[in-house]
């Protein structure tokens, strides 16, 4: 099997949210899970953020589901959506 690269979208759960800070904690709680191709802080508007993040993982079943629910557990993290899956 081949490996899978991940576009998600992080939103925190209020405009007070360090988005600096949740990178980190992003970081820490998916160490091992996946290999972080990029992550990036976003602005919506109106003092919005979000933090885009672009993983790669292997092409086993329940391997984005597991980074996702890390990633949920996150105090602070507010939701995440998939926005692309690509097979590299």
């Amino acid at each position: 099997m081949g490996d899978v690269l991940v576009s998600l979208k992080i939103l925190p759960k209020d405009t007070d949210v360090d988005i600096s800070a949740l990178e980190d904690q992003v970081k820490k709680s998916i160490a091992g899970l996946c290999t972080i191709n990029r992550m990036e802080e976003v602005d919506i508007g109106f003092g919005l953020k979000y933090v885009k993040l672009e993983i790669i993982v292997q092409d086993r079943e329940g391997e984005i589901d597991s980074v996702e629910n890390k990633i949920s557990a996150i105090d602070g993290v507010g939701e995440i959506s998939t926005e692309n899956v690509s097979l590299i």
